[in-house]
């Protein structure tokens, strides 16, 4: 399939979905900041310390919502790249009883706190389903988290036929969960699926007989490493 490269959201560099939160916590630091230097003078030790810590953790939060330019290289019928940056913790055909009812090939991708959180379109085709599910926020990492928790289902279906069902997941620490394609329109490799405030994991459904690419254990790049082959 031909992409639309129009439709790629280009010169990203911080994710708008960070906007509101790092607009409202540097309004809070910075007149936190002026405070401890009005009250103890702006070249007391104290007022620096405070400046330090803001500083600190003003920057581990714009890290969280990174969102790199990525274009993805090569030929996209009948691949399938990663959805998030993160580390593959599951490779293995399993049952899928919420779509499918039957057995699919399952590669789920782990997001720390410290992976890019931005998600992409793992396969080109049309979004035949969207679907939100509440549920808990146990760790992502745990098997029944893919079931359990709160999460986000987007089911493709590729000009070869086949479906994908990508889920987003939510963890411990995240708590909302983005997906921004509307049920009927095509989609592309190189568009964004959505976002997960403060990671967690992504899970990848696919036709059995394709070809894993990927192992557990290894480290992925969202948009760049190619996980399976229809």
């Amino acid at each position: 399939m031909v992409r639309q490269l129009g439709k790629i959201k280009k010169n990203i560099r911080l994710h708008s979905e960070g906007t509101h939160t790092l607009v409202g916590g540097g309004i809070v630091m910075a007149l936190m900041c002026l405070a401890i230097g009005y009250a103890f003078g702006f070249s007391s030790p104290l007022f620096w310390v405070v400046v330090a810590i803001c500083g600190t953790i003003y920057l581990i939060i714009v890290n969280f919502f990174r969102c790199p330019i990525r274009l993805f290289n090569g030929d996209t019928e009948g691949v399938v790249v990663a959805s998030a940056d993160g580390k593959v913790v599951v490779v293995e055909e399993v049952e899928e009883n919420e779509y499918f009812h039957d057995r699919r090939l399952m590669v789920s991708i782990f997001m720390s706190l410290f992976n890019v959180l931005a998600n992409w379109i793992p396969a080109d085709g049309t979004i035949k389903l969207i679907q939100h599910h509440n549920g808990r926020f146990q760790a992502a990492w745990l098997p029944k988290a893919s079931t359990d928790n709160e999460r986000s289902t987007v089911v493709i279906a590729t000009p070869e036929g086949h479906e994908i069902l990508c889920r987003q997941i939510a963890g411990a620490v995240a708590r909302r969960i983005v997906t921004y394609p509307s049920q009927g329109e095509n989609c592309y490799i190189d568009e964004h699926l959505g976002f997960i405030k403060f990671g967690s994991r992504v899970d990848v459904y696919l036709p059995l007989g394709t070809k894993p690419l990927v192992h557990v254990g290894q480290k992925v790049t969202g948009n760049e490493t190619i996980i399976a082959r229809l």
